[in-house]
């Protein structure tokens, strides 16, 4: 159960050596969050992120196998956790790869890949999680969209199409946890500086994962529905969605 000050005891982080994560995650420890679950495919990075949390302050930290491209096995998963652990605060879903846009338009397996490693795999562990915090009456499950997702371009089609899927997935289980106690954040993230995105151009208004992480808290804090990153970001996407799509598509990529 949340603390007295209503913050986060116990967190389940799927994709757990995300720098996102890893930010968020100290924060929360900051926070008094002492059960940890970190999720992921790498065991050495994971292995880091634990002994990172740990250092912070967490008092039960595991690490555990988990691959967003196994759709059907992402329902064990999360009851394996949780009934290991019994309640569950919160969620993070921070799984997702970006991928070559331009490698991955000559290759119909690979973006198959992407849509299942940021939207199939993660919309199935969505489902179980928000299914067992239904049940337990309580938490929250923060999900890690992007404003890609808001209105695709011709450079990153296909990363941000499967932001849209999650994004839109995310927000039809927020509706369907209204009154059960639980709820979901959706935090939609512009350009990020982290391993991902490295050598890469920065966007304008461009962010770092710990700025990210503040925004996220700041949104557990609040109750917040929706969150953007930075959070002007909110404002400049109104305009650009209704932009034409004839003057959208001139804009730099």
């Amino acid at each position: 159960m949340n603390d007295a000050l209503g913050s986060p005891q116990s967190a389940l982080l799927l994709g757990g050596t995300s720098e996102i994560a890893r930010a968020t995650l100290r924060a929360l420890i900051a926070r008094r969050c002492r059960t940890v679950v970190l999720a992921g495919r790498d065991k050495a990075s994971l292995d880091e992120a634990a002994a990172e949390a740990r250092s912070e302050g967490a008092t039960t930290v595991e690490t555990i196998a988990f691959d967003a491209q196994d759709v059907a096995g992402q329902g064990r998963l999360v009851d394996e956790v949780f009934d290991r652990h019994g309640d569950i605060d919160l969620v993070l879903v921070a799984a997702g790869v970006l991928g070559d846009q331009e490698a991955v338009e000559k290759d119909p397996a690979a973006v198959g890949e992407i849509v299942t490693t940021n939207f199939t795999g993660p919309a199935a562990a969505m489902l179980a999680c928000g299914n067992r915090l239904r049940r337990q009456g309580h938490g929250v499950l923060v999900v890690l969209s992007s404003v890609a997702g808001e209105r695709t371009r011709r450079a990153n089609f296909v990363y941000g199409s499967s932001k849209a899927g999650l994004d839109a997935f995310a927000q039809g289980l927020a509706s369907s946890l209204v009154g059960s106690g639980a709820r979901v954040l959706i935090v939609r993230p512009g350009f990020v500086r982290t391993r991902m995105t490295a050598g890469m151009s920065p966007a304008p208004m461009a962010t770092t994962a710990d700025e990210v992480a503040q925004v996220i808290v700041r949104g557990l804090e609040k109750g917040a529905e929706v969150v953007w990153a930075p959070p002007p970001l909110r404002w400049v996407m109104v305009v650009l969605r209704h932009l034409p799509r004839a003057l959208f598509r001139r804009m730099p990529a």
